[in-house]
C-alpha cells in the first residue's frame, strides 16, 4: 500500500468539496451548519468509495449512468437556488435545510464512488483508504466554508451571487 497514493488522491477528492463550500460558504452559514455540512461530505466521503467497491462496478454495468450528468443538475440545482436567494430582499440569516446539505454532499462525493470501483488496485486496506478519504474532504470543506463566510462578510451579496453562478459553470465544465 502506498499512503502516499492514498493521500494524493484523497486531496484531490476533497478539491471539488473546497472549491464549491468556497462558493455555498457564501451565504451566511452558521458555525453549526458548517459543521454540520462537514461532517455529512466528510461520511459520504468515507461511504462512497466503500459502495463504489461493493456494488459500483454492478450498477454500470446494469444500468450505465453518468455521474457527469447527475452531478452537473445538482450543481445547477444548487447554484440556481443561491441565485434566488441573493435577489430576495429578506434580511433574516436563512437556515440551510438538511436536504440542502445531503445533495451537496452526494454532488462532492460522487467522484469518491468512481474511486471506488477501483480502490482494490489502489490498496488492499479499503477501510483506510476511506478514513483518509473521509478526514481530508471533512477538513477542506471546513475551510472552504469558513473562507466562503469570510469573503461573504466583505462583498456581502455579489459573493452569493458569483457563488451560485460559478457552481453552474462548474457544473458545465464538470460534464465536459
Amino acid at each position: 500500500m502506498n499512503i502516499i497514493l492514498i493521500f494524493f488522491i484523497a486531496i484531490s477528492l476533497s478539491m471539488d468539496a473546497f472549491s464549491l463550500s468556497l462558493a455555498y460558504g457564501t451565504i451566511s452559514l452558521t458555525k453549526k451548519e458548517i459543521k454540520l455540512l462537514s461532517i455529512i461530505v466528510g461520511l459520504y466521503h468515507f461511504f462512497m468509495p466503500i459502495f463504489g467497491m461493493l456494488i459500483g462496478s454492478f450498477i454500470i454495468k446494469i444500468l450505465p449512468i453518468d455521474e457527469d450528468i447527475i452531478t452537473l443538475v445538482i450543481f445547477s440545482f444548487i447554484g440556481i437556488n443561491m441565485i434566488i436567494e441573493t435577489f430576495k430582499k429578506e434580511e433574516n440569516i436563512k437556515k440551510m435545510k438538511i436536504g440542502e446539505m445531503i445533495l451537496f454532499g452526494l454532488a462532492v462525493s460522487i467522484d469518491s464512488f468512481s474511486v471506488g470501483i477501483g480502490i482494490n488496485s489502489i490498496s488492499n486496506n479499503f477501510l483506510l483508504c476511506s478514513c483518509i478519504f473521509s478526514i481530508t474532504s471533512l477538513i477542506f470543506t471546513y475551510i472552504g466554508l469558513i473562507l466562503g463566510n469570510k469573503l461573504n462578510e466583505l462583498i456581502g451579496k455579489v459573493a452569493t451571487l458569483m457563488g451560485g453562478i460559478s457552481l453552474i459553470i462548474l457544473g458545465i465544465i464538470y460534464t465536459l
